[in-house]
């Protein structure tokens, strides 16, 4: 009975790792690359100018 016990452990981990993976691979609302792309233009426009100051 003790050896069915362990065998029993895996085999949920097992199955509650399914069903984890399942969750976490859902197919989501996806924003597209709007707004990264946006915030790359002004990272680069920030790096082109010329620094004022010292």
């Amino acid at each position: 009975m003790a050896a069915l016990a362990w065998l029993l452990i895996p085999l949920a981990a097992a199955i509650g790792a399914g069903l984890w993976g399942s969750w976490a691979n859902r197919t989501r609302k996806t924003r597209g690359d709007g707004p990264e792309l946006i915030g790359y233009a002004r990272f680069r426009e920030a790096m082109e100018k010329p620094r004022q100051g010292s």
